[in-house]
């Protein structure tokens, strides 16, 4: 009887090897084929195998929080026929906070790396006065699942203008975003902030669902809070912008989003995707 378990023991220790089989074999991931040996298991860059806190460390950063899941009925909806919403923050309970970066002046290639690297979704309010010369730029970060939202043609302060020019601004965007990315945006946010009733009809007529407007501001080395307590919320809408280092002081795009980041982690958040909650 010994005699045969040693046999069956040396067989199976032999099918082992030939199969490269272990006992810390693991379940491949979804997609990835068991047969396909160099599969990486770590979490990170899918394409490369590079962990997660790797990518991070290259920008001086330790992974955020992974955000919960979006919630299965939008808490900001514009009814059927009514007005647009006008937001600065999403109402939760969740520790999230949203980024969004407006104008397009500055096109960093750089940028665009780090959010390939970092995974974090962004909404990107355009203005095609900023654009028009690089659409290709925000092609690639359009590409990587960031969103795609309005800022008019040429960011004028909307409250000096009737509604009709209000209307060819904000409409006259929603063609160019739609003919150079292929969808018509959902979101749109005034220049400056700066609205009114006319903007609303406007905007409405358009086709947008919500004004996106802010609660805190990203400046070169520190976030500026519009509340008293200088503090996040769970919920706020923060605003950076497409800047480079001649109105950063210096500093780089993205030196000063790394910035934003940490600010955000210090305080307990993590980064949710906008158009998931509107």
């Amino acid at each position: 009887m010994d005699k045969k378990i040693m046999v069956w023991a040396a067989l199976t220790a032999v099918a082992l090897l030939v199969t490269g089989c272990t006992a810390e074999a693991r379940t491949p991931a979804p997609g990835v084929s068991e047969s396909t040996p160099s599969a990486p298991v770590a979490t990170g860059d899918k394409a490369t195998g590079e962990p997660e806190a790797e990518a991070y460390r290259r920008w001086g950063l330790k992974p955020l929080a992974d955000p919960p899941a979006p919630p299965a009925v939008k808490p900001v909806v514009r009814a059927p026929g009514g007005p647009v919403p006008v937001i600065s923050d999403i109402p939760t309970t969740e520790k999230i906070v949203f980024i969004t970066i407006d104008d397009g002046a500055e096109k960093d290639p750089e940028f665009v790396r780090m959010m390939k690297d970092l995974k974090i979704p962004v909404t990107m309010f355009l203005t095609d006065s900023a654009i028009r010369g690089d659409y290709a730029y925000f092609a690639r970060l359009a590409a990587q699942g960031h969103g795609i939202a309005n800022h008019t043609l040429t960011h004028p302060n909307l409250r000096t203008l009737s509604r009709d020019a209000q209307r060819r601004e904000i409409c006259g965007q929603q063609t160019k975003l739609k003919k150079e990315y292929g969808t018509t945006p959902r979101l749109f946010r005034p220049p400056y902030g700066n609205w009114n009733e006319d903007t609303r009809a406007a905007a409405g007529s358009c086709g947008v669902e919500a004004i996106v407007l802010w609660r805190e501001s990203m400046q070169i080395k520190n976030m500026q809070y519009q509340r008293g307590d200088g503090k996040l919320h769970p919920g706020d809408i923060i605003l950076a912008h497409f800047r480079g280092p001649s109105e950063l002081k210096g500093r780089t795009m993205t030196e000063t989003t790394a910035t934003m980041l940490r600010r955000i982690q210090e305080q307990g958040f993590t980064v949710a995707r906008l158009e998931d909650y509107v």
